[in-house]
């Protein structure tokens, strides 16, 4: 390349890195970022976005099959593996192009190769822009790898990562999905829809373990009702391979043991930040279980080298990563942006059904020494809920007692993953329960439990 000298230089064009390339444009940076693969990174091309089309269409076909619930009939229902699959590639496709447009649009250079920082100001690229360029800043964002258990390797054909499960060239018959958090979880439900026959290990007391306890509870019991089953407490010690079958040998964790012969495995037991071969070692940057460490402003222990998205560690979510990316590009340009609240960002799972919260979750509030009120309001009690034929779910709210301050909110049923936005505003606003009591909530609509919620943690529910 002509050019090899910017402000800014970000590594990895995934959400966060891609996002923070743009701002620093906005703010007059001369920018450049480095990609190896694909723009977009794993969330447009192999994550939150193809998960969502094929769920999707799980959706669609689920549905479909209960067409006389809703006084219409559908005959000969099917579905093409195929056709779903090219679907959702197509869907990932139009949206990594989009990133492409815009890196144009803000005249951001972008180099493809692979990065690796030499000393503070310079990186050095191999791959088709092969270099060595200069920045006064460098940020990381090169995101993050399924992670891998011992002794159960995916193979890519019978043993699959999130990757293979993306692309299943058929739907298998029978699946074991080893973790509950959203990755496994929302495959879980993706291949019952269309009918395989699943069981969920989870090494933990309960599925989705980062959710509030009632709402995993709630949830767990509408997978049940589904046909899914579900081990907690257990863990897979073993997998043995052959043909075109996998039987695993699986611990209850109370003495007791078992052998379930499935046609494939999916391993969704987190992901590890990509920190390796990036020089950061040698620099000194200080790294943590697998994350790079930094402060609320995405500065590392190095001047002049930045990290955020997953490569810096949890909650591993692609807007928890383009809002560090905002941050801390504005925070190189002066502009003094607020610190990231982690505890304030929502977690989402597109699953059936679908699980949304932020904040504390009622365990939480309580170890922390918190007087808690506490609201729920049922889908049931909530008429758009019935209209949609989606009566099951439950809105959960939690207040301090003392200050009337929203310390946390967890959901479960239909939409539920956009609803939340309502009560991460009112987070971020410093709301009260009063405040959110005289909102006025429009009708028919599934917000009003979110109405509906605060107003039973201090008494007043009104459809219940």
């Amino acid at each position: 390349m002509a050019d090899t000298s910017f402000d800014i230089l970000v590594i990895g064009a995934g959400p966060g890195g891609y996002v923070a390339a743009i701002r620093a444009a906005q703010l007059g940076f001369k920018t450049a970022i480095v990609e190896r693969e694909q723009l977009g990174g794993i969330c447009l091309n192999w994550g939150c976005i193809p998960t969502k089309a094929l769920l999707r269409s799980a959706e669609i076909y689920r549905y479909m099959t209960h067409a006389k619930d809703f006084g219409l009939s559908a005959e000969k229902i099917g579905f093409d593996a195929k056709a779903i699959v090219q679907r959702s590639r197509a869907v990932s496709k139009r949206l990594s192009d989009g990133v492409g447009f815009l890196m144009k649009k803000n005249r951001i250079t972008v180099i493809d190769g692979t990065a690796k920082i030499a000393k503070p100001g310079e990186v050095k690229v191999e791959g088709k822009d092969a270099g060595t360029y200069q920045a006064k800043h460098v940020v990381v964002a090169t995101g993050a790898r399924p992670r891998v258990l011992p002794g159960i390797e995916p193979d890519k054909k019978v043993i699959w990562t999130y990757f293979e499960a993306m692309v299943p060239s058929s739907v298998p018959k029978s699946l074991l999905v080893i973790g509950s958090g959203a990755i496994g979880i929302e495959f879980a439900s993706f291949f019952r829809a269309f009918g395989s026959e699943v069981t969920v290990v989870e090494v933990l007391p309960q599925i989705l373990p980062v959710e509030d306890e009632e709402i995993a509870a709630h949830a767990r019991m509408r997978f049940e009702k589904q046909g899914i089953k579900i081990l907690t407490g257990a863990k897979v010690t073993a997998v043995e391979k052959k043909g075109e079958q996998v039987t695993a040998a699986i611990d209850d964790g109370k003495g007791g043991k078992q052998r379930i012969t499935v046609e494939r495995v999916i391993s969704a037991v987190g992901v590890v930040g990509n920190v390796e071969n990036l020089g950061l070692e040698a620099l000194g940057v200080t790294t943590d279980r697998g994350a790079i460490v930094t402060d609320g402003f995405g500065r590392t222990n190095v001047a002049g080298i930045y990290a955020i998205g997953d490569v810096a560690g949890p909650p591993m979510l692609a807007h928890k990563g383009e809002h560090e990316g905002v941050v801390c590009v504005e925070a190189i340009g002066g502009l003094k942006p607020h610190p990231l609240d982690k505890n304030r960002i929502p977690g989402c799972t597109y699953c059936d059904p679908q699980i949304a919260s932020v904040g504390l979750t009622e365990k939480r509030a309580k170890d922390g020494g918190r007087q808690v009120k506490i609201g729920r309001f049922p889908f049931l009690g909530n008429g758009k809920a019935i209209a949609l034929g989606e009566p099951e779910g439950l809105v959960k709210t939690i207040f301090d007692g003392k200050t009337g301050e929203l310390l946390g909110a967890h959901l479960v049923g239909a939409e539920v993953t956009e609803l939340i936005q309502g009560f991460v505003i009112a987070m971020n606003c410093e709301s009260t329960e009063e405040e959110l009591i005289h909102s006025v909530f429009p009708h028919p609509t599934l917000s009003e439990m979110m109405h509906e919620s605060v107003l039973d943690a201090y008494g007043r529910a009104i459809h219940i």
